[in-house]
């Protein structure tokens, strides 16, 4: 193993977008859709974590918009509410990342670290084309000063976006996960073949994304999920990263 594949939202940091899909989809529920809603199986406390990580998390936006409005049998015949769904939950997520309401996982920041430290390359290959805003505003250096560490690689303004050697986030593919395009993207971009290359996730569809480009997976389970993680293949999983610190 030489290279590292990160996922970005719920790998590394514990992003809004759970939030965002379903504070969107209520509010239009309730005023834009409200004429549908009893032809649905919508319920406010039917969308849960268990469902966005098994129906929308890791998905490219239009497609996770789609699997939401399936999940509740809303009609959308000519896919105009699954655009405005998108749209309305990126304006949301925007304004939430701008607002710093998200943090970043230590464990994921600790094993990061000493992934670059060790001489591994690494990237980063998230569908959401939020996950560089993120990145951009996470401090390595005010992370390391408060954990009493050091490297040489961190600088006074580096941050997390600094560690990759290559970022594919919010690239356009012409397949989404669960297709392994962007993994087998980010290795050819690491110089690396996949069969080197371990990738990080937490939701099923990049787990099975990671399988079909022939790499290793690393689940992350952060919230109850391992069986869905077992069920797509994964071959570690964990609930935190520092659990796997050995595999570097």
């Amino acid at each position: 193993m030489r290279g590292l594949i990160f996922d970005v939202d719920g790998v590394l940091v514990d992003s809004p977008h759970e939030r965002a899909w379903g504070e969107t989809l209520k509010l239009l529920m309730e005023t834009e859709w409200q004429d549908i809603r009893p032809t649905t199986d919508y319920a406010p406390d039917k969308y849960t974590n268990a469902l966005y990580q098994a129906h929308v998390a890791g998905k490219p936006r239009l497609s996770g918009a789609q699997s939401l409005l399936a999940c509740f049998h809303v009609p959308d015949p000519d896919g105009a509410r699954a655009r405005r769904l998108a749209e309305r939950k990126q304006a949301l997520i925007v304004s939430l990342i701008e607002r710093g309401e998200f943090t970043a996982y230590n464990d994921a920041l600790h094993f990061a670290l000493l992934a670059r430290s060790k001489g591994h390359r690494l990237a980063a290959a998230s569908s959401s084309k939020n996950a560089n805003a993120m990145l951009k505003r996470v401090s390595m250096s005010a992370f390391c000063q408060a954990e009493g560490l050091r490297y040489d690689f961190v600088g006074p303004d580096t941050m997390l976006i600094d560690l990759f050697d290559a970022n594919l986030c919010g690239q356009t593919f012409t397949q989404g996960k669960p297709h392994p395009e962007i993994f087998l993207t980010a290795a050819r971009e690491l110089d690396l073949p996949p069969a080197e290359c371990i990738v990080i996730e937490d939701a099923v569809a990049g787990v099975q994304a990671a399988k079909a480009g022939g790499m290793a997976c690393i689940g992350v389970a952060r919230f109850g999920d391992r069986p869905g993680l077992e069920a797509a293949g994964a071959d570690w999983i964990v609930s935190r990263l520092d659990e796997i610190m050995w595999i570097l």
